[in-house]
């Protein structure tokens, strides 16, 4: 049975609004909890926004792909600068790297036919 919020952006817009608080907050005071929940809610974004690509994605419009790689590099780059952290190391390159990469995902994925027209 399919319905309309799945077959909508708000799941995963909550979700990934959800990480990001997560990260952040995980950022400023790290908790193995908070991290654990936030890898939680990373595979939720993940697996709300293939759900998004797999049914909105056209052959003729190559930026869903990027928007979904850049989405998936952007996580990356989150989980390895808290784990970077928790291991004492410096953070400053790979935090900057994430927040220009989370940037980027939010312009490509407000930019989509499916995401909410901010940039007309």
């Amino acid at each position: 049975m399919e319905t309309l919020f799945f077959n909508s952006t708000h799941l995963h817009i909550t979700t990934w609004v959800i990480a990001i608080i997560l990260f952040f907050i995980a950022l400023g005071k790290y908790s193995t909890g908070t991290h654990m929940a936030l890898r939680l809610f990373y595979i939720l974004v993940i697996a709300t926004g293939v759900l998004l690509f797999v049914r909105h994605h056209s052959m003729d419009d190559m930026l869903y792909g990027m928007k979904m790689l850049a989405g998936l590099v952007t996580i990356g780059l989150m989980e390895m600068a808290l784990v970077r952290k928790k291991k004492g190391k410096e953070t400053s390159m790979m935090l900057i790297a994430a927040v220009l990469l989370l940037i980027v995902t939010l312009y490509l994925g407000f930019r989509l036919p499916m995401g909410f027209n901010f940039f007309a």
